[in-house]
């Protein structure tokens, strides 16, 4: 697999679309610290690690809003092919601010909203509403 982030977004996202409680994807410190993420911004309501062998599992509880996912839309903006940077300025806001932005910067994966806030540009990875 070449893209395993976006492997694990889209996994997120057809698992709620088929209405699932949970869903499992490979362990990842990235994945992990993007499952946090979600888990703070209220996409997702938990991102366990399974541990096992030869690898752990990251197991997403998902979240639904009534009967509507809370993740509607997943995009995918930096990709091995064609990295996508951008400062501080330039950060791209997902749906208009209503998604959020995540980006991998020096100081650790966060939102775009946290990144604009400590003026730190980085590696544009996905936008989630």
């Amino acid at each position: 697999m070449n893209d395993p982030i976006a492997d694990m977004i889209i996994r997120i996202k057809n698992a709620l679309m088929a209405r699932r409680d949970s869903v499992v994807v490979p362990h990842s410190k990235m994945k992990a610290q993007i499952g946090q993420l979600l888990v703070q911004n209220n996409y997702v309501e938990d991102c366990t690690v399974e541990a096992k062998m030869p690898q752990a599992d990251l197991v997403f509880k998902l979240k639904y809003v009534g009967k509507i996912p809370a993740i509607t839309d997943v995009k995918r903006i930096s990709k091995p092919g064609r990295r996508v940077y951008a400062p501080a300025g330039k950060i791209p806001r997902a749906l208009g601010g209503y998604g959020i932005t995540i980006v991998s910067t020096s100081k650790g994966i966060m939102t775009d909203k946290e990144a604009k806030k400590q003026n730190i540009g980085g590696e544009v990875l996905c936008q989630i509403w």
